[in-house]
């Protein structure tokens, strides 16, 4: 039988979990509108970083962002690193634009995006299943992918490229079902981290997606 005490734990439990949801939703849906203003804005100056530079950046903020995530300066961190992530996204929607059909490949990458994101997110909140399980095979898969993505950057290997995106996709798609499980079950009650991850996933969804659907189309 349950006291009031354990009941009072258990409410208390609920409302942190909410709260953090809650909260990083919100953030969550700032973030990917201010990385729509810098991609457009990126695109405007036709600014393209190489890719040493943007991995050093992005990792960069990457750290700063996780040791700030407890502080007031944490705010701060996470729109710096989702804001540059956009930047970076200006050349390679410039790229698709110049295509016949780039915008249409664009809006239907952006469209699945939003699809699996909301699908899987649903799923994991409505059926609370544990996935805590994917985190280790979600961190072997993204080393294997991230190196896979370099190697076939450096030697211009576009099968290779097409079966990394393939890759990320199933691995973000796995990695949305980790954190969203992760926030209802308590192992995450960082709205800030938890916003980062998430706001990876879908970063890195879309550019999969987009390169695929170029490939797929004839003109990637």
């Amino acid at each position: 039988m349950y006291n009031n005490q354990t009941i009072g734990r258990s409410k208390e439990s609920v409302l942190a979990t909410n709260k953090v949801l809650r909260n990083t939703y919100m953030l969550l849906s700032m973030t990917l509108v201010f990385s729509g203003i810098t991609a457009y804005a990126s695109m405007q100056a036709g600014i393209s970083l190489g890719l040493i530079p943007t991995l050093v950046i992005y990792f960069g903020l990457l750290f700063l962002t996780h040791k700030t995530a407890n502080s007031g300066f944490g705010i701060v961190s996470v729109f710096l690193l989702t804001g540059f992530l956009g930047f970076t996204l200006g050349p390679m929607l410039n790229a698709y634009l110049t295509l016949p059909n780039g915008g249409e490949l664009i809006m239907t990458a952006l469209g699945g995006t939003g699809v699996i994101f909301l699908g899987l997110s649903g799923y994991a909140l409505t059926s609370r299943k544990d996935f805590s399980f994917l985190g280790g095979m979600l961190v072997v898969g993204i080393l294997v992918a991230f190196v896979a993505g370099l190697a076939a950057y450096a030697f211009d290997f576009e099968a290779l490229s097409l079966g990394v995106s393939a890759m990320f996709i199933l691995l973000m798609s796995g990695l949305i079902l980790f954190q969203t499980s992760q926030i209802i079950h308590g192992g995450e009650t960082n709205y800030i981290r938890a916003t980062v991850t998430l706001y990876v996933a879908i970063y890195n969804l879309f550019a999969s997606l987009l390169h695929i659907l170029g490939a797929f189309s004839g003109n990637d």
